[in-house]
């Protein structure tokens, strides 16, 4: 695992404590405004002591920063850094700076939604993930399903896009699948 892929897990994990959550949420919600330990101790219906170790915890993940006059406000950047070094160590990632016109169709580099029809966006998508896929000889629906599903939740309209496309050819019983077309650049 990367180093950022390690902050970003480290930042996901503090914020996965429904108590540092709301805390956070209620920072980023006043803004430059900041909110005291008494403050979000009464919004948060918590002791005064549990608001403080919510915010040292925050504040120890560089989430919030905390001042001399004892306000504390959320430093957003971290998230997005967070956000942003995931999508990076996706598997699909460096596969998708080709192709702008699809970013559209992912998220966090995960396939979300398909192009709503056979358009030449939905060619370019079979191109993207034959290219992921990079397959060699027969694979077994089981091998297709299994990797695709590193990318995207429904498999089956990928895997059924795909032959569509002419990017995977299947055998007659529907249980093998091989190369359809060479992706432009390879062999």
């Amino acid at each position: 695992m990367s180093a950022e892929a390690a902050r970003a897990a480290e930042i996901l994990s503090q914020l996965a404590t429904p108590l540092r959550l709301r805390a956070y949420a209620e920072l980023v919600h006043r803004g430059q405004e900041g909110a005291t330990i008494a403050e979000l101790a009464y919004i948060l219906d918590v002791p005064v002591q549990t608001a403080g170790e919510t915010l040292a915890r925050l504040v120890g993940a560089e989430l919030a920063t905390g001042t001399g006059n004892g306000v504390y406000r959320a430093s957003g950047g971290e998230l997005r850094e967070a956000a942003q070094a995931l999508d990076r160590v996706q598997p699909i990632a460096s596969y998708l700076g080709d192709y702008p016109q699809l970013r559209g169709n992912f998220t966090h580099g995960r396939l979300s939604t398909m192009p709503p029809t056979m358009s030449e966006r939905y060619t370019m998508l079979g191109e993207l993930l034959s290219r992921f896929l990079a397959l060699e000889g027969l694979h077994t629906e089981h091998e297709i399903n299994h990797r695709l599903a590193e990318v995207t939740d429904d498999v089956a309209a990928a895997r059924r896009m795909l032959v569509e496309t002419g990017w995977l050819e299947r055998d007659q019983a529907g249980s093998t699948y091989g190369v359809g077309r060479l992706v432009p650049g390879q062999r």
